[in-house]
């Protein structure tokens, strides 16, 4: 069964937490029973999350499950935004195919109006 599970310590991703630069570096992992198989690593900062890096292990869904659990945990802080601060231009692809991003953007704005996006779909599914 998958889980997505904040992980409360950087074993394993030593390199990420250099990249942080002294900034406090979470890591969120997609779990298959104890097996690891994703995560996304990130600081929250006074007014954006900053993601600097996920993976997915290619799967779009397991993606978008990444991403919407730190959005969550940002807009349950107040964080309007987030930032994708990520390594290889390729990384984004995902992201602009889920729409989280648009254009060349690497900021997603108005992250509590992605985690309200199914309650629109929920009412126009009632109304067919």
């Amino acid at each position: 069964m998958l889980e997505i599970q904040e992980k409360f310590d950087t074993t394993g991703y030593e390199e990420l937490a250099e990249r942080a630069s002294g900034r406090e570096l979470h890591i969120t992992e997609a779990l298959d029973g104890d097996r690891p198989i994703g995560y996304i690593a990130y600081w929250y900062g006074a007014d954006k999350t900053t993601v600097c890096a996920y993976d997915d292990g290619g799967d779009l869904m397991l993606c978008d499950g990444l991403v919407r659990s730190v959005m969550f945990k940002s807009v349950l802080k107040g964080i309007g935004a987030m930032e994708f601060d990520l390594a290889e231009d390729k990384a984004f692809d995902s992201l602009r195919r889920l729409r989280f991003l648009t254009g060349e953007s690497r900021i997603c704005q108005e992250l509590d109006s992605f985690m309200n996006g199914c309650e629109s779909c929920k009412e126009n599914k009632k109304d067919n």
